[in-house]
């Protein structure tokens, strides 16, 4: 089977990962805190806590760090009302693009989302502009080693429930429908496999490919964005070119 997920080349550049570790422990930290909020401390019991807790894992974020974000949320974030919003606009060459927001203040979230596209060669749309193009999907990201073996984890895979899987140059990419993620995902874990990524994303139903001057313009949009504390996730369809690093 054969997927459109292009992980590898959608990532925006993971290598930068470790150099914003810190950040993206706050951004799923946050996650941690509202799931336990909203559905509890114990991942037994909230399966929306289970997910957060595996994308956690998969950016390899220590347990104590985990199990504070996870206290905090249980019993020390009263009075602080956080909304969940979508934004939806266009980067440079009408990228279509996706920004997820967790913020206390709705007004300069706004703001600086609108900047941002606006700075760097995008304008932001209107509700449902672009979110027509994406689908929720879980997605579960492995590592290729020498002792994984493709046709069996893709049984494995399709067994436990998941829609796709795809064989890219360094990884495999599992799919699934939102409702099943948390399933196949554990039926994994109890296999044994770890995951590079763990979470249910907005996926592009088709990809803008885009040239080197575009990617670099891109790029620094997604810096932007990542810069921003209120923003937990961006999502696009831009196609990188092969091989293009900033």
């Amino acid at each position: 089977m054969s997927g459109h997920s292009k992980w590898h080349n959608i990532q925006a550049k993971k290598g930068k990962v470790d150099a914003k570790r810190g950040k993206i422990f706050t951004k799923v930290g946050k996650e941690l805190a509202i799931a336990a909020k909203n559905g509890g401390s114990n991942p037994d019991t909230n399966s929306k806590l289970r997910d957060v807790i595996a994308k956690a894992k998969a950016n390899n974020m220590p347990q104590d760090t985990i199990t504070r974000a996870i206290k905090k949320g249980a019993g020390e974030m009263e009075g602080i009302n956080y909304e969940e919003i979508v934004y939806e606009g266009y980067g440079p060459s009408g990228i279509a693009v996706l920004v997820e927001v967790l913020t206390d203040n709705k007004n300069r979230s706004a703001g600086n989302v609108r900047y941002v596209f606006t700075r760097n060669g995008g304008n932001m749309g209107s509700t449902g502009c672009v979110s027509f193009m994406f689908q929720k999907k879980g997605q579960l990201v492995i590592e290729k080693t020498d002792q994984l073996d493709e046709d069996e984890l893709m049984m494995m895979a399709l067994e436990a429930g998941a829609e796709d899987f795809a064989s890219e140059d360094e990884v495999y990419v599992v799919t699934t429908a939102p409702e099943d993620f948390g399933v196949v995902r554990e039926a994994l874990e109890e296999k044994g496999l770890e995951f590079l990524e763990a979470e249910v994303k907005a996926i592009p139903d088709t990809y803008t490919e885009i040239d080197e001057a575009t990617a670099s313009k891109f790029q620094r949009m997604l810096d932007a964005f990542d810069d921003d504390d209120d923003v937990q996730n961006v999502y696009h369809n831009a196609e990188f070119p092969e091989g293009w690093e900033e």
